[in-house]
This record gives C-alpha cells, structure tokens and sequence, in this order.
C-alpha cells in the first residue's frame, strides 16, 4: 500500500501514471484498513463514501487533498501504536508512520506554495531514499500469532496524532507565508512551538502542584459516557436503602436507567418473574449477574465504550438486587429462628410441668388409703401452681416477643419448690431469711426445673453414681441466687464452652435447653454459669448479673 502510494506521490500527482498508482493505493488501503471486518457487510451509505474518497483521490490533482489523506494514515497508523504489544509489530507501525510524516513534510508541504520549488537534492531523497524506510519493513520479520488477533483503532490515540500532523503542516505553511521565508526554518518554528505546547500539555496532564490534573479530569468525563456516575451511584444506593422488597427494587432501578438519553428500552428476568420497560429496538446488548438476565435496548449500534459501561451499570444493579434478596432471606431466616427457638423454649417448660404432673401421679399411685389427706393437701398446693404455669407458658406462646417479669416472694416460691420435689432423690439447702426478698418466679421455675431434671436424668444412666441424693439444690435469698450441683461426670470442656450461647449435641433432647434457659436469664437481668465442673461435682449458679462501674 505504501509502495504504491509512493510511486503515485513522489513523481508528481499530475503525471499519467499518478492516478493509476493512486487507485491501486487505495484498493490496497480497503484491505488493509482496520475499520471494517472484511467478513463483515457495508452499510450501502458507508460504501457509497468509500467511492467518492476513491474518485477523489484518484481523480483530483489537489496537493491538499493529498496532505490530508497522509494526515489520516499517519493518524491510523500512528495510532495503533500503544495498543501493540509485540516490539517487531511495534516498529513497524513506527518506521510506516516516520515514512508517512517524512514525505508529507519533505514533499507534500513545499508542493503546497509555488514559490517553495523542490531541488535535485530532495528530490533524489523522495523517490530513492524514502523507500529504504519500506524495504526494511520488508526485512522486518514478525511471529503472527496462532489465533487471529486484530488491532483496533484507538480513537483518541489517533485523533491527537492527526491534530498534531495538521498544526504541524498549517502552522509551518501560514509561518513560511507571512515571513516570507524559507520553509526549513519555518517548519522548525512550527516544531519548536508543537514541542513546547506538548510539554505544557505533559505538566498538566499530572502535575505535582496538589491539584487533579487533565488526565482525571478527562477519565472522570470518559468513564461517565455523558452521565453523573456519583449522582447515579448515590440515587442506586438512596433506593436500596428505601425499598425493602427485590422486585420493587428492581423495577424501580431499571426505570431509572430509561432517563439516561441512549438507553430506549429494558427487559429483565429473574428466578421468580420477568418484566420489560420502554421501547424494545433492534440494537440491545444483553448482560448476565448472578440471576439477573438484562438485555438493554439503545438508539444506536453500542461502541465498545458504551458496552463496558452498561456492563458496568448492569453488575452494579445486580449485586445491589442480590444484596436486597440475602436481606429478604435473612428476615425469612430470622422469623423461622424465633419460631425455632420459642417452640423448643416452651417445649423445656411444658416437659418440665409434664413432669411435676407426673410426679404427683406417682404419689397418688404409691399413697395408701390413710394417707388420703396428705394427698389431698398435695393435690391442692401443687395443680394451682402447675396450672398457673401452664398458663404463663400459653401466655408466651401467644406474644413470644413481650417478655413480662413477674416478681414473686421468695417466702411462697421457696416452698413450692420443695414441694414439686418433695417426692424425688433431691436435697436443698436455704442460706437466709426468706421474708423481704423476692424473685421472678417465671425465671427460676423454669430455670430450676431444667437444671433439676438435667441432673436427674444423669442419674440412671450411669451405675456408678450411689449416692443417696445425687442432686443437691442451695438457694441465698439475699444474694438472689440459686445453685444445682450434681454428683455426676464432668462435662467435656469443648461442650462446657458452647453451653450457653449455641445449641449442643444431646441423646435426650434437643440440646438447646440450656441454651435458651440463659437467654431467658439474661432478659430478666440475671446470668447462668458453670460454677463448677469437676469429676462428681458438676454446678451450675443463676444470680444477678454484675455490672462494672467505670
């Protein structure tokens, strides 16, 4: 192509043979070009251009409108430069556009002024030197890549380096024209003043002054694509704080992409529905994130930039939907927790009330007929007591999330604990004056009946454990503390330390009553510990919580 083009320039656009060398140039430029795929078609307004810059060419003598064309192929070839990655391939770009520049400067630009004739000197430098600069591209051996790689056009790139060809060729002729002057000099004047304006351009493109310089400024207006990203970012955000469910989130999200000015129509799909927004068109682009499928419709075939844009946009949508359907699982998750835990809480309680009513069945099974009074004042004291139990449990399981603290005398609450145990292998032990105190007897009724039972249930499992009273239960009014020890075996100590903040691994049960039982400890300002866990000594206290002053 160049070849070819030198043959049509260096000897003069108007000799015969210049037009002939010039079409074949550009034939040789359709193939080569890097605009348009050739297994691609062309639109029929692009193809009619490509004629008239053909007939153009080849038929106008116009020196001008040969400086232009070189000003173009410097900037496509010139251009392509940072984009390249192998050095050969690099300089061959480098030596074509140094070629590109060298004959528009040395020959093009004197043809421009009559008064500028070209000598013998330059003249043999133009039509026998120039070329060496193509024969060694010729020698230039590159390593084509195995798969098909095609170089694309930088825009940017490009259009600065033509600027640049153009000042440098108009700045040189308006400055030989207005000294009158030769055109060496003017062309150095013109270089002089380019290099300057270039160095001017490089401070401020990141200067070390403490202020942003062109190049954020420029990456902030390119990144954007002509929208306020922040302002976007920032209503994207606004809205998933307002909008609880994902769908309305959604939807509400893609209604607001319509008002960006290239975007006509949106279509969307996800697991649990689809919708569509606008106007579908024949140019979208699609986009997948997670369970999101969008397919975004524009006014315009999409550019590369505006691709990577829109993806941008579409995964940022996508993970702020899947964010809003974590927090929907979440609360799901949350409310069958709570179900989860009030049933399984109030499972211990109505055990431990099956319990006391089983204990007093077996009292009433073992009574002989004389001890029928006795009975009957057992009977009278203990189903009361179970029923108003029984009703507090209800009570829960109606309103599980109103957690009522009743206080009760520790003088009736003492008692009737020894009352419900009266009749089973348990000792207690009272430490004080009973008549000015007071517990929360929802707490410790439950809270006792549990730890009870657990250490009861130990019992006969294990053939070992011979002592006449395995469980001893101590009680300190003033200190509002209440303790259960046992005679049984240690509790392993990667199980002690999961007692009462997780559910554990039970044989019997399902391993969360101690669990819940400090939980409901600590809502009514109390702790449950493990005051002791050694082999026949296992125990646990329920006080106050203590609270350190600062």
């Amino acid at each position: 192509m160049l070849l070819a083009l030198h043959a049509g320039v260096s000897w003069g656009i108007d000799t015969p043979g210049a037009r002939a060398f010039l079409l074949m140039h550009f034939g040789l430029f359709l193939l080569w070009q890097p605009l348009w795929r050739g297994e691609g078609e062309i639109e029929p307004r692009h193809a009619f251009l490509v004629i008239i810059v053909g007939v153009l060419l080849a038929a106008l003598n116009n020196w001008w409108l040969t400086a232009l064309w070189l000003a173009v192929l410097t900037g496509l070839i010139g251009g392509s430069v940072p984009a390249m990655g192998a050095r050969r391939q690099r300089m061959v770009s480098l030596l074509a556009t140094l070629y590109l520049l060298s004959l528009l400067l040395i020959w093009v630009v004197p043809h421009l002024s009559v008064s500028a004739p070209a000598d013998f000197v330059t003249l043999t430098l133009v039509r026998y030197g120039l070329p060496t600069i193509l024969v060694l591209i010729l020698f230039l051996r590159i390593d084509l890549p195995r798969v098909e790689t095609r170089i694309a056009v930088d825009l940017v790139y490009s259009v600065m380096l033509f600027l640049l060809v153009a000042a440098l060729v108009l700045g040189s002729f308006v400055i030989m024209q207005l000294n009158q002057g030769q055109y060496a000099v003017a062309l150095a004047q013109a270089l002089m003043v380019i290099a300057l304006v270039l160095i001017g351009l490089s401070w401020l493109w990141n200067p070390t002054a403490g202020f942003a310089g062109i190049e954020q400024l420029l990456s902030r207006y390119l990144l954007s694509v002509g929208l306020p990203f922040e302002q976007w970012v920032q209503h994207l955000a606004a809205l998933a704080e307002r909008e609880v469910e994902p769908r309305q989130f959604l939807d509400s999200a893609l209604k607001h992409m319509l008002a960006l000015p290239w975007i006509i129509g949106l279509r969307w799909e996800t697991k649990t529905g689809f919708g569509q927004h606008g106007r579908l068109d024949k140019h979208f682009a699609e986009f997948s994130q997670g369970d999101l499928q969008l397919r975004i419709h524009t006014r315009w075939t999409l550019s590369p930039a505006m691709l990577l844009h829109l993806k941008l946009l579409a995964q940022m949508i996508g993970h702020f939907y899947a964010a809003k359907e974590r927090e929907q699982l979440q609360r799901q998750n949350a409310y069958t927790q709570a179900i989860y835990e009030t049933g399984s809480r109030l499972t211990h309680d109505v055990k431990n009330l099956l319990q006391s009513l089983r204990s007093l069945c077996s009292a009433a099974e073992s009574s002989a007929p004389e001890q029928s009074g006795e009975l009957q004042a057992l009977m009278q004291r203990q189903l009361p007591q179970i029923t108003q139990r029984l009703n507090t449990t209800l009570d829960k399981l109606r309103a599980p999330d109103i957690a009522e603290t009743r206080l009760t005398s520790a003088a009736a609450w003492w008692p009737s604990l020894l009352q419900r145990y009266a009749h089973r292998n348990v000792t207690f032990a009272l430490y004080g004056d009973l008549a000015t105190h007071e517990v929360p007897a929802e707490v410790f009724d439950s809270i006792a009946d549990n730890l009870i039972e657990n250490a009861l249930r130990k019992h006969p499992l294990r053939e070992h454990l011979t002592a006449a009273t395995p469980v001893a239960v101590t009680y300190v009014p003033a200190k509002s503390e209440l303790q259960v020890a046992d005679t049984g075996d240690a509790i392993p100590t990667g199980l002690a330390a999961k007692l009462f903040t997780a559910p554990v691994t039970s044989q019997s049960g399902l391993g969360v009553g101690l669990y819940h039982a400090a939980k409901h400890a600590a809502q009514a300002g109390f702790a449950l510990t493990l005051a002791d866990n050694r082999q026949g000594c296992v125990s646990f206290r329920l006080a106050r919580k203590l609270h350190n002053i600062q």
